[in-house]
């Protein structure tokens, strides 16, 4: 069945913003939960009902091989019980109604029955993670005011380094730490113990909760679930507001849609956590198979063996974020050009097919299941073969990786738009419409969307045919704003409770929402033109030295900049190892992977290359191609490039755990090279002859 999603709107335009677009349900108001108003209702309710049934997942080491086996499960009731015990001994700590709590570590049961605990006595919830930044997490750590933290073992020195300092500076509120796992640093320990923190092992806190019980504090759907920190691409990290109702909006929001296509999401379904849960996208999801009775199995917190907990859990509901289908979609069609003839043309003879039908109108079951069985089911595999639906949310899809996955998945596959501010879920795409391929599909129930023109970037959000301008949000699901920020928070929520995204989106033909720019990126150069610095850069992504650096990530690889003080644009580009190289060749240099002990001239490595000039003119070539045949404007084409051989990464801070650019960060760590650019073209004008 193909299933279209009526988008209404139910207001008259304005003179800068289009009228508002909600889906057409057939409730009156916004859905909901059945009576569920907060997360401890929501646990306690599949407790209840589903006590024995297997809840949370985890795969044993074997000390003696060094392998792991199945998943073993603990029960909703056995969940739950260490949920109490863990509950009563923070209680026990001192800790009360509305104070918070961190959490730090990989994903794992513990995690979300620390989570769990904090939700039964009515703290608010901290999560810490690594790609915030040593300096980030500190930070988070003083900013949020939390008084205790419940860590890994793994986690605890470097923990323990930064509550000491925060400590010595009288900048700290914590005075507890919980640890699980095994290998705690003992030093860690100690130090922290002979400085007046209290120290429990996760052992010790079931057995302090189950000796001396605390009756529950449930909270009020007006109580913070939450304080999730976001990373941002400038400044601190801001933390997010979010309340109990808002998660349990946002989990009505998937079940509502689940039914609309015919997916009854239920006790037999499951989840592989593998996701960061400090981030909000997974978050809702484990929520949301909780609330309904599935199983949740968390991963071995180790990349290479991805695949293997993916084929030992078999999961019914994969989410992901593209790097993850960029990395399948890269896996399948390597094999597929190692294969024989017969294969390869079997298989597009079948993808080809395939799609056809797809869009056509054709379901997923019914386009091509000759082909499923023969040739895509061994795709299937690599999810484990009884995956229901795909979810991707994050950044965009490429086009050529969504279609990829449509066909050969044999499962519905969507891409959803949100951000924490809107718990992860703002619009989703109706499965098996191919109408709204590439784009976002439209509003989930409970949000409402508009659009506010940009004029300064040629956006007119009343344009009856296709409205386009920032995306504004409103509905139960948001945040409630930024913590100790309030004028951060009037920035974006305006006094209608609209939430500005700095996305710029436009409405499609099928009611889908897409997003085509970012507001927030956009800068003056001297002669006073607007530069909408991200459409640059997905411009000059296109130039064949410039596309996709690592097939690991799914950032760019050029970073487009300038300011008001000049007039031109320049950029930092991280080449593609092999262009560059075949570039090279070509011109007669001779190149190699690395340096050799007895190196002599012209023997150059990649990293020499990038610091050659003739290189860099090159790629500067190859730019201006790519703006040309994007008609780009004069003003907008680069004029000097800087080539670098590391690629931009979380690691060095010039990503966002999302892969999005840290634009400041960038700056920072290229200003000399951004000076020396700009040296470089100013007094190559200065020396120029003067016009008549």
């Amino acid at each position: 069945m193909v299933f279209t999603c009526p988008v209404v709107a139910v207001s008259e335009p304005t003179a800068t913003q289009s009228a508002i677009y909600r889906r057409q349900t057939s409730a009156e108001g916004f859905p909901t939960l059945d009576g569920i108003e907060t997360l401890y209702e929501s646990f306690e309710k599949s407790v209840t009902q589903h006590k024995g049934l297997p809840a949370l997942g985890w795969r044993e080491l074997d000390k003696a091989t060094g392998n792991v086996g199945d998943f073993q499960w603990m029960t909703y009731g056995e969940a739950a019980e260490r949920v109490a015990h863990i509950a009563s001994a923070l209680a026990q700590l001192g800790i009360v109604a509305q104070d918070r709590v961190g959490v730090y570590g990989a994903n794992c049961p513990e995690w979300m029955i620390a989570m769990q605990a904090c939700n039964r006595m009515s703290y608010e919830c901290v999560p810490l993670y690594d790609s915030l930044g040593d300096n980030a997490i500190e930070f988070v750590v003083r900013h949020s005011e939390m008084v205790a933290v419940v860590v890994a073992a793994g986690k605890l020195a470097k923990l323990a380094k930064g509550l000491e300092d925060l400590q010595a500076s009288g900048e700290g509120r914590v005075k507890s730490v919980v640890h699980w796992g095994e290998g705690a640093d003992a030093a860690a320990i100690k130090s922290l113990e002979s400085k007046g923190f209290k120290v429990l092992s996760w052992g010790d806190a079931l057995d302090a909760g189950a000796a001396s019980p605390a009756e529950p504090v449930p909270p009020s759907p007006d109580d913070y679930c939450t304080i999730m920190y976001t990373s941002g691409t400038t400044g601190d990290p801001k933390g997010v507001l979010i309340k109990h109702s808002a998660v349990v909006a946002a989990v009505a929001n998937v079940i509502y849609y689940c039914k609309e296509i015919d997916y009854e999401v239920g006790p037999g379904d499951s989840l592989l956590s593998y996701l960061p849960l400090a981030h909000i996208f997974d978050r809702v999801a484990e929520e949301l198979v909780l609330h309904v009775g599935g199983r949740v199995g968390y991963w071995q917190n180790d990349t290479t063996k991805l695949i293997d907990d993916i084929g030992a859990l078999k999961p019914t509901i994969f989410i992901g974020v593209p790097r993850i289908f960029d990395r399948i979609h890269a896996a399948v069609t390597g094999q597929i050009k190692k294969a024989s003839p017969i294969k390869k043309f079997l298989f597009h003879w079948g993808f080809a097919r395939k799609r056809f039908f797809l869009q056509s109108a054709f379901s997923q079951e019914g386009a091509a299941p000759f082909f499923d069985k023969l040739v895509f089911s061994k795709v299937k595999k690599r999810l484990g073969g009884h995956v229901k639906v795909i979810i991707s949310g994050g950044a965009p899809l490429a086009p050529h990786v969504e279609e990829f996955l449509r066909v050969a998945m044999c499962a519905p596959v969507v891409q959803g738009y949100g951000l924490t501010e809107c718990c992860a879920g703002a619009s989703i795409a109706i499965a098996d419409n191919w109408e709204q391929f590439a784009t976002n599909g439209p509003p989930l129930p409970c949000i409402e969307i508009r659009f506010e023109s940009v004029p300064e970037m040629g956006y007119d959000a009343t344009d009856k045919a296709a409205p386009a301008g920032e995306v504004l949000l409103r509905g139960p699901c948001l945040f409630s704003g930024y913590f100790k920020q309030q004028d951060k928070t009037e920035e974006v929520v305006d006094s209608d409770g609209w939430f500005h995204t700095g996305d710029i989106g436009t409405l499609t033909s099928s009611g889908a929402l897409k997003i085509i720019d970012r507001k927030k990126n956009i800068f003056k150069l001297s002669q006073g033109e607007y530069i909408a610095v991200e459409k640059l850069e997905t411009t000059y992504s296109k130039a064949p030295p410039a596309e996709q650096a690592s097939a690991a990530s799914s950032a760019r690889a050029v970073w487009v900049y300038g300011d008001s003080f000049q007039s031109k644009l320049v950029a930092v580009v991280v080449p593609k190892q092999h262009a560059l190289q075949d570039w090279a060749k070509a011109q007669g240099k001779e190149v190699v992977a690395e340096i050799p002990s007895t190196h002599v001239e012209p023997v150059t490595s990649f990293e020499e290359l990038c610091r050659d000039p003739e290189a860099a003119d090159w790629v500067l070539k190859q730019l201006a191609a790519a703006g040309k045949a994007d008609r780009l404007k004069g003003f907008e084409r680069i004029a000097a490039v800087h080539l670098d051989s590391e690629p931009f990464g979380i690691e060095n801070d010039l990503l966002t755990p999302t892969f999005k650019l840290k634009r400041a960060a960038l700056k920072k760590h290229y200003q000399a090279d951004i000076d020396r650019l700009y040296a470089d073209l100013n007094a190559a004008a200065a020396a120029a002859p003067a016009g008549p």
